[in-house]
């Protein structure tokens, strides 16, 4: 339960991270609602991951939130903020991915 738990947490970081994203892209009142995105995701996010590392050893937990993250904002902003998806790019994304995928198996 406690892994289901940190993908979560890794997901809403994506999420506070393509808010702060489309905050930078809008002005006034959208902008703000943006923002309010970027804590909400932000405090559950944090939540969680506290929640996992209550279980799971704290190193390997952040290492895979922030991976998790990582990969999910550059993800996202190769397909909607339409950033360069480079060969070294998505090759360096991939050995972060096999890295994930590590640190769960010995974990």
């Amino acid at each position: 339960m406690s892994w289901i738990i940190l993908i979560i947490a890794g997901l809403f970081e994506v999420t506070f991270a393509f808010c702060l994203g489309k905050a930078k892209e809008t002005t006034g009142q959208e902008m703000y609602l943006w923002y309010l995105g970027f804590i909400v995701a932000l405090s559950i996010s944090m939540t969680l991951l506290i929640k996992a590392t209550q279980t799971l050893p704290i190193g390997t937990a952040y290492a895979v939130w922030t991976g998790i993250g990582a990969v999910g904002t550059a993800l996202l902003g190769i397909i909607v903020f339409k950033e360069p998806a480079t060969f070294a790019r998505i090759f360096f994304l991939s050995t972060l991915i096999l890295s994930i995928i590590g640190l769960k198996a010995v974990s």
